[in-house]
């Protein structure tokens, strides 16, 4: 269970990091659209894990890898847009296959 801090942490990286994807789509997501869907932080705000939704796009994982190996710069520019934080998590993005788990039991139950 995360803390109220956690989830105002979580809530604001989840805000700037949609807004930094978006904003460079065409470099770090290889034009594909990518939501953000959640943002987990650890209690210690070490580490933020990132899961993301990638459409539009026939390889999503190669998309993960241009996004991770920008990781650098997308902390850097997350942390000159959060400036009331002391320290910037480092962040490893994940695909967020739920929505595709959901279609597929979506399915199951019409048959």
């Amino acid at each position: 269970m995360s803390s109220i801090r956690q989830q105002k942490i979580e809530t604001a990286i989840k805000n700037e990091l949609a807004v930094i994807l978006q904003s460079n789509a065409s470099e770090y997501c290889l034009g594909a659209m990518v939501s953000v869907t959640t943002i987990r932080v650890t209690r210690d705000l070490s580490l933020a894990r990132c899961y993301l939704s990638i459409f539009a796009h026939p390889e999503p994982q190669q998309v993960l890898k241009s996004i991770a190996t920008h990781q650098p710069a997308i902390r850097g520019v997350l942390g000159q847009r959060l400036k009331n934080m002391r320290r910037i998590p480092s962040i490893t993005f994940h695909i967020d296959d739920s929505l595709a788990y959901a279609d597929e039991i979506d399915k199951l139950l019409k048959e």
